[in-house]
């Protein structure tokens, strides 16, 4: 059978758009969306028109929001608990291009529903989520600590470690829910640079994470109801950088998982880079090159603009210089070989980020582990098996659960 095209769009020709939406859809198996309204919010987009997006998720999260203050207000705690992730969802969802609308500021305000409403989410489930504040400098991380069941534990327990621009509910759907199915706790927290961290207190990211891994770890072995000989830890997308980096060093942890693998973050930017621009980076002109991004920006247009915005938002600089020096420090090479727990590799086909990485950390590791392939004919391709989180799922959870069971 010949192999399908790389890439295809589904909704939008638009490809970040695009892949937003089969992002959005993914959500769907484990309830943070529903397809219909997905579909109507599709509906009210503009090709390539960032206001139109903002205004068609924004309507979808608004209304759904109502649903759930509607069962909320009736005793209904399942049907507002659903509705509440899901308005969690579209909340963030809006948000995800709001440098190119026409009215940025939006974007804090519009975050801030999308946490309040995750928080009800939170709060209602059986058993609710226990808030927590991880110490860290300038300002205490927040996390979600959740419990597969009313017991008192020891449990088991997964770190779900976002990427670079995901939503604090995007791990509901990224490992928290079926961790929960299977017999483990899970914890999520917002690090440097990720959302209440960057929205609220400008805190950067950084790139030896190790610094952020061991207060989490900290926090959790502070608690009866975590096993501290079963923690694992999973870095989705840039977490597959933060998770290689932080392991080589906190040797507490029992398993390791990636999606993908990411030993060089910088790549990702650099191959969209001219020669001419590169050169010019390493002369460290930092006037100069600035003034040619901005010239090539304005060539490319919105689209571009709005890209390039995005990405060096959680690095808290306005100088596309300091951005590219910054993320150039997040490398693993150096440190990958120290990683001494059992490690699962996804390496996803059409990788568009970061291509070829996830071999290229298997093959350096020195640790036991496993990678294991997620096909387009699978629908499981692209960066983070978008539409294949059940799949995803089973293969890695299927995987930890030698490694570290959930039961003893």
């Amino acid at each position: 059978m010949a192999d399908a095209p790389e890439k295809k769009q589904y909704f939008l020709q638009h490809e970040q758009m695009d892949f937003e939406i089969q992002l959005i859809l993914g959500c769907c198996y484990y309830g943070e969306a529903d397809t219909g309204e997905v579909l109507s919010a599709v509906d009210h987009i503009t090709e390539g028109d960032f206001e139109s997006w903002y205004q068609a998720w924004l309507a979808v999260a608004e209304r759904v929001l109502g649903y759930a203050e509607q069962s909320a207000s009736g005793g209904n705690v399942v049907s507002a608990r659903e509705a509440y992730l899901r308005a969690a969802n579209y909340f963030a969802s809006s948000i995800s291009m709001i440098d190119g609308t026409k009215d940025p500021s939006r974007g804090i305000p519009t975050w801030k529903r999308h946490l309040a409403c995750w928080e009800e989410f939170c709060a209602r489930m059986d058993p609710p989520a226990d808030a927590i504040q991880i110490p860290y400098d300038p300002a205490p991380m927040p996390g979600w600590f959740f419990k597969p069941d009313g017991s008192g534990g020891p449990f088991p327990t997964i770190i779900f470690n976002n990427g670079s621009d995901g939503p604090t509910s995007a791990m509901w759907t990224c490992g928290v829910a079926g961790a929960l199915r299977r017999g483990y706790a899970a914890l999520v927290f917002d690090g440097p640079g990720q959302n209440s961290m960057l929205w609220l207190h400008d805190v950067p990211f950084r790139h030896d994470w190790e610094k952020v891994i061991t207060p989490v770890v900290d926090a959790l072995l502070e608690r009866k109801d975590v096993d501290p000989g079963r923690i694992a830890l999973s870095g989705i997308s840039q977490g597959g950088y933060w998770v290689l980096r932080a392991l080589a060093f906190e040797h507490r942890i029992a398993a390791g998982i990636v999606d993908p693998g990411v030993m060089d973050v910088f790549e990702a930017t650099k191959g969209k880079l001219p020669k001419e621009m590169l050169d010019l980076l390493d002369s460290g002109d930092e006037k100069t090159f600035n003034d040619f991004m901005d010239q090539g920006l304005k060539m490319g247009g919105e689209a571009a603009r709005q890209g390039i915005l995005w990405r060096m938002k959680p690095y808290c600089t306005e100088s596309y210089f300091d951005w590219m020096n910054q993320s150039r420090k997040y490398n693993a090479s150096d440190v990958i070989k120290q990683i001494e727990c059992p490690m699962f590799i996804a390496d996803p086909d059409d990788e568009q980020f970061w291509p070829g990485q996830s071999q290229q950390v298997y093959d350096a590791l020195e640790c036991p582990r496993t990678i294991v392939r997620f096909t387009r004919e699978e629908g499981a391709n692209w960066h983070c098996e978008p539409r294949a989180r059940g799949l995803y799922d089973q293969r890695m959870l299927d995987w930890l659960a030698p490694v570290m069971p959930a039961k003893k």
